[in-house]
């Protein structure tokens, strides 16, 4: 009789270790969806600056070849890229719009032209979706990081090495609304 309660005792203990286990996968994956999310955004976001890159090779050729550098050595961002990686993507993103920017001002017609005002306002569009992405993968992380660290939970966390997930970190940059127009 003995012998069927331990029994019963590891199965019980084994499903919940299983059942934890399961889902610790599920919240992480949730995180590298968001991630996802992030980069599908940021992505889309570099898509809309090409079309800038274009409009802008006709009024200056400098400005042509320097912001093509910067978008070549972008790092492309995804699911599995850390915090750290998409900070340097926004760095380099935010250079190409800085460049983008003078050469608009420099060239009325350029800033007048509708090719110009629409792509502003399809990156506007896209740097609301990263901020609001940002946002769900704080939400994503927040879930996830306490599971891990919550007992029971933590113990098996611990003994499958789950690690916890960093977060954006609100900066006055990305609190203000770019106005690049």
């Amino acid at each position: 009789m003995s012998f069927i309660i331990i029994i019963a005792v590891v199965v019980i203990v084994a499903l919940i270790v299983v059942s934890m286990y399961n889902s610790l996968v599920r919240e992480r994956e949730m995180v590298r969806n968001a991630k996802g999310q992030i980069a599908t955004q940021v992505e889309s976001r570099w898509d809309a600056i090409s079309s800038l890159i274009d409009a802008t090779k006709s009024y200056e050729k400098h400005e042509d070849e320097l912001l093509r550098d910067i978008t070549k050595s972008r790092t492309g961002v995804g699911r599995n890229s850390d915090v750290k990686d998409f900070e340097a993507e926004e760095n380099l993103f935010n250079q190409a719009m800085g460049r983008i920017n003078v050469v608009a001002e420099n060239y009325p017609n350029l800033k007048a032209s509708d090719v110009y005002q629409n792509t502003m306002i399809q990156i506007a569009k896209f740097e609301d979706n990263v901020r609001h992405s940002r946002m769900i993968y704080n939400d994503t992380v927040t879930k996830y990081n306490t599971n891990i660290q919550s007992f029971p939970s933590s113990l098996v966390a611990s003994a499958f090495n789950f690690g916890q997930e960093a977060y954006f970190e609100n900066t006055k940059e990305k609190n203000e609304v770019p106005s690049w127009n």
